[in-house]
């Protein structure tokens, strides 16, 4: 008795590539969080345009409209590394560090990093708070990077294992 075969599939024909003015409205605010959370609002406004020159200059050469918001935040993330790379940008902290929903991003972590010591707290909500490399944190918190880093890491660890231990029945 023969078995039939499945009927083929044909490939899903990806989204097409909407109009430049649509992309942009649609993705201009989450990009320009990112840049201020990585830059500060000074420096963000300059890479903001940078990023949709890029984009803009690129645009025609897209064939699908599948994951342009990825493709956007990360031509806004290259630009934010130019930015940093650029010398004498690595001295200079950001002007302002910006948090999501107008709160800061130590009072948004506040909850879960309050039982934490000063060190670990302090590394953990510069690093997942407001993004900033271990060289920021090491001079914020007078230290090398790798005690930065090992701060951090202690201190997410030690939230993992108060968070495993309160969900256990």
């Amino acid at each position: 008795m023969a078995v039939p075969s499945p009927a083929p599939v044909a490939p899903a024909t990806p989204p097409p590539v909407p109009p430049f003015e649509r992309f942009y409205t649609t993705h201009a605010p989450e990009v320009l969080r990112l840049l201020r959370r990585r830059l500060g609002a000074q420096a963000a406004e300059d890479a903001f345009q940078e990023t949709f020159l890029r984009a803009l200059r690129a645009y025609p050469g897209l064939r699908h409209g599948e994951h342009l918001r990825a493709w956007a935040l990360t031509i806004a993330s290259r630009v934010a590394i130019d930015l940093l790379r650029r010398p004498g940008s690595a001295d200079e902290p950001p002007d302002e560090l910006v948090a999501l929903d107008d709160e800061p991003a130590y009072r948004q972590l506040a909850h879960l990093t309050d039982g934490l010591p000063p060190t670990e707290r302090a590394a953990v909500v510069l690093r997942y708070g407001y993004d900033l490399p271990y060289e920021a944190i090491a001079a914020a918190l007078g230290s090398s990077p790798d005690a930065a880093r090992q701060a951090a890491s202690s201190g997410v660890r030690r939230l993992r294992r108060t968070h495993a231990s309160k969900e256990k029945p």
